[in-house]
């Protein structure tokens, strides 16, 4: 009987190990290009991992990009993604691994699959998939490993000529009119792909090909004008000489993105 019950105990203990380490993690890197593709985030399949980890609860970045410092100092303090493919000839197949710094695996899901033809749809299904696997464990970060949470840009942004006074930045986060706040030179990014408005109750999102929502719109009173938020990001969105650009402050400098919108 003892026997019994010190193997139950053991499954027990087996079973909801994953669950514990991956809650002991905030913090989640998702590399730049997969293994099994041959372009950097081929298919969007990049972009979408790191949509579907926030959309679990986890704070994700892209491996490339500027990391908050506990991240740049301690790689160990954030788990690293990586998917893989199993070939099947009528079949998508991919596997979510996350890992430690010292490539442990801390969690695996199950082999995501699709039948659809289409690439770039099948490969998105069956990592949509795979990544249901993350609902079995609920994840919920517990404070473990103690990384204070900072807000990063994800998206590559061109550098500011100029500092803008703090005194302009609160102007812009009121919600005045563009002509009384922007005082400094941005220079703006080329724009990545056409975003589409969908009306929402105070404004709009705009959501990509993916599709997968990249912006919030929120009215004011002014036309051509709105307060926006990327999810790291609060600035606005506006339109200037026939185009549309999104303009937030990064360490007191204007920041500016043009934005491909069809409404």
């Amino acid at each position: 009987m003892k026997r019994y019950i010190v193997l139950f105990l053991l499954f027990i203990s087996f079973s909801g190990s994953a669950q514990t380490s991956v809650n002991n993690y905030k913090y989640v890197l998702v590399p730049e290009k997969f293994s099994f593709l041959k372009e950097n985030d081929q298919y969007r399949l990049n972009t979408l991992t790191k949509y579907l980890l926030q959309d679990k609860g986890f704070t994700p970045y892209f491996d490339n990009s500027e990391l908050p410092t506990e991240i740049a100092n301690n790689k160990c303090s954030a788990l690293q993604v990586e998917v893989l493919e199993k070939n099947g000839m009528f079949t998508t197949n991919l596997t979510l691994l996350l890992k430690d710094c010292k490539g442990n695996i801390i969690f695996k899901s199950k082999e995501g699959k699709s039948r659809e033809k289409e690439f770039k749809t099948s490969y998105n299904l069956a990592l949509r998939d795979a990544f249901t696997s993350l609902d079995e464990i609920q994840y919920a970060y517990n404070g473990t490993t103690n990384v204070q949470e900072q807000a990063v840009v994800t998206t590559p942004v061109a550098v500011a000529s100029a500092s803008i006074p703090s005194s302009t930045a609160v102007a812009a986060a009121a919600g005045q009119p563009a002509a009384k706040i922007l005082t400094g030179t941005a220079i703006a990014t080329q724009p990545a792909g056409t975003l589409y408005a969908q009306p929402t109750t105070n404004g709009y999102q705009l959501i990509d090909t993916t599709p997968k929502k990249v912006l919030t719109l929120s009215r004011t009173s002014v036309q051509d004008y709105f307060i926006a938020d990327n999810g790291t990001s609060n600035g606005i969105v506006l339109k200037k000489n026939g185009e549309w650009f999104f303009e937030y402050y990064k360490e007191d400098k204007l920041m500016a993105e043009k934005l491909l919108i069809k409404f």
